[in-house]
């Protein structure tokens, strides 16, 4: 059983020890790195979450609100543990974050960057229902802009 957690006192040691696969590097972010930027983008409203199977915690993510146009979610950040990898645990915390965030109701949708070279995630994103913008943003031209509509008419009803 996947569940989001907050990251509290309790937790944030054994957050901050989860690491990526060897070559993820270049990709995601270290789990430390992640805590760091939610810290720092707390006045963009970031929230870091802990991703637990079980009780036992397998990944971090980190989403802040974009109020600028296009103002939306904008997920900075998924990481799965090496050692958990390939077990659907990123497809399940992605679907349980956007259930989340459709139900707080705050934008219309959710927008990431993702490296082209980085395929397996940008399968998983794909699999959750996100899609290609076909925006190439000038500051980030090795990356793709995927969006994820939360709107009530979405096709993706098997959240």
């Amino acid at each position: 059983m996947i569940s989001l957690r907050s990251i509290t006192e309790d937790n944030w040691l054994a957050i901050a020890r989860i690491e990526h696969a060897p070559g993820q590097g270049r990709f995601v972010g270290d789990a430390l790195e992640i805590l760091a930027r939610a810290y720092v983008y707390r006045a963009h409203r970031a929230r870091a979450l802990a991703v637990y199977a079980g009780e036992k915690p397998v990944g971090v993510l980190l989403v802040r609100d974009l109020d600028e146009e296009p103002a939306c979610y904008d997920l900075q950040e998924l990481l799965i543990d090496q050692r958990h990898q390939n077990k659907g645990y990123g497809q399940a915390a992605l679907r349980l974050l956007l259930q989340k965030l459709k139900a707080e109701g705050k934008y219309p949708r959710v927008d990431l960057y993702v490296e082209r070279k980085d395929l397996a995630a940008i399968h998983v994103y794909q699999k959750v229902g996100f899609v290609d913008t076909g925006y190439i943003d000038p500051g980030a031209p090795t990356s793709i802009n995927m969006s994820y509509s939360l709107s009530s008419d979405s096709s993706e009803e098997s959240l």
